[in-house]
């Protein structure tokens, strides 16, 4: 029933609107730009004299000019804080996890693979004595401050259940 009340306001008075719209006077164009090309400096000889002129002080001044390139050193800090790519980069053996042919097999020196972050967080919060910063920098080619850092912000999951008792009722404390 809706359908049949909507098709009835669409088709109201349709040939009438389509005339009217038809009938209406089109707009005119804008006018095509003429195509020539108006040139500021050809008029003015003595500008392009200037542009054409050699000049030998300047010449002499360029000539002066040695410049030396070399390519920049492994790893340059830019102002945004990036790292520039180095051409030979020095790659190490990771550790290789559960994945088997997934696993990275050469990571950059100075980073670590996720198995192998996910690996020496575990081994620091199972055995802190044994697994400490120092030796997780020296054993995985990292800056200490880095691992101190991941240490200390960067803690894996841990799943925690709680007993039956305290899942019906909260203890008051």
């Amino acid at each position: 029933m809706g359908g049949r009340i909507s098709r009835v306001f669409r088709t109201f008075n349709l040939e009438s609107r389509a005339r009217r719209e038809i009938s209406k006077e089109k707009p005119t164009p804008a006018p095509r730009h003429s195509g020539e090309r108006l040139d500021p400096l050809a008029d003015r000889p003595e500008i392009q004299e200037e542009i054409s002129r050699k000049d030998d002080r300047l010449l002499s001044l360029l000539k002066e000019v040695y410049v030396e390139s070399r390519d920049p050193p492994g790893r340059v800090k830019d102002g945004g804080g990036e790292h520039l790519a180095c051409k030979q980069e020095e790659k190490r053996l990771t550790k290789l996890g559960h994945l088997g042919d997934l696993d990275v097999k050469k990571v950059p020196k100075g980073k670590i693979s996720t198995v192998e972050a996910l690996t020496l967080l575990n081994n620091h919060k199972l055995n802190p004595q044994i697994w400490t910063a120092e030796k997780i920098a020296v054993e995985y080619s990292l800056e200490l401050k880095d691992v101190k850092s991941l240490l200390e912000f960067f803690i894996p999951f841990a799943v925690k259940e709680f007993p039956k008792e305290t899942r019906k009722a909260i203890k008051p404390t």
